[in-house]
C-alpha cells in the first residue's frame, strides 16, 4: 500500500531526531510521502529528501514532487547511489526476494550512514492493489529474529503490533 504503519511512527521519529539527525535522506518507496512531512519535522526543514518510487502513478497521484527536494522513478534493486545520511525502507523489502532485499541492504551499507527498516512481522498477504504490481508482498513471513539474522549492522528495533523498526547504522 502506498500508506504503512502508523503506531511505529513516534519511536522512529524519535530515532532520527535525537540518533541519527540527517542532513541527507532517501526515502524508498515513497508511496503517498508521509516520511517526507514527518523527517522534515523531526530534524527540520532544511534537511534533502529524495523520493525512490517505482510506481510512476504514485509520483503523480500523491504530489511527490511537492513534497520532496527530488524525485526518482525506478526500481531500488537497479539503483547504485545510496550516498544519504539515511535509507529509508518504510514497508519495501517484503516486496522482494529475501536474495534481492539482502543485496539492497548490502550496497546501501556500502554507502550510507544509517538505514531504517520497516517491515511487517507477522504473516502478512498481500496481492497487487491499485493496479500496482509492486504491491504484492514476496515474502509474507518476516519476522524480528529473521530479520536480524539476514540484515548485518542493526543497532536498534522496536516491534510493533504489525511492524517492526530496524536502525542499521554503518560509519
Amino acid at each position: 500500500m502506498p500508506f504503512s504503519d502508523e503506531a511505529n511512527k513516534p519511536w522512529t521519529m524519535e530515532q532520527i531526531r535525537e540518533r541519527i539527525r540527517p542532513r541527507t535522506v532517501l526515502d524508498v518507496g515513497a508511496g503517498a510521502g508521509r516520511y517526507a512531512a514527518l523527517v522534515r519535522e523531526a530534524v527540520g526543514a532544511t534537511v534533502f529528501i529524495e523520493a525512490a518510487e517505482v510506481w510512476e502513478p504514485y509520483i503523480f497521484q500523491y504530489q511527490l514532487l511537492h513534497k520532496y527536494n527530488a524525485v526518482s522513478l525506478g526500481d531500488i534493486r537497479d539503483r547504485i547511489n545510496f550516498q544519504y545520511d539515511l535509507v529509508i525502507l518504510g514497508d519495501v523489502l517484503e516486496h522482494m526476494t529475501e536474495d534481492d532485499a539482502v543485496e539492497v541492504w548490502d550496497r546501501i551499507s556500502r554507502q550510507a550512514g544509517h538505514a531504517i527498516i520497516s517491515i511487517p512481522i507477522i504473516h502478512y498477504h498481500q496481492d497487487e492493489m491499485f493496479g500496482n504490481p509492486f504491491e504484492k508482498h514476496v515474502v509474507e513471513d518476516w519476522t524480528t529474529e529473521r530479520v536480524l539474522d539476514t540484515f548485518p549492522g542493526i543497532i536498534a528495533h522496536k516491534e510493533f503490533p504489525v511492524t517492526g523498526v530496524f536502525i542499521g547504522q554503518f560509519y
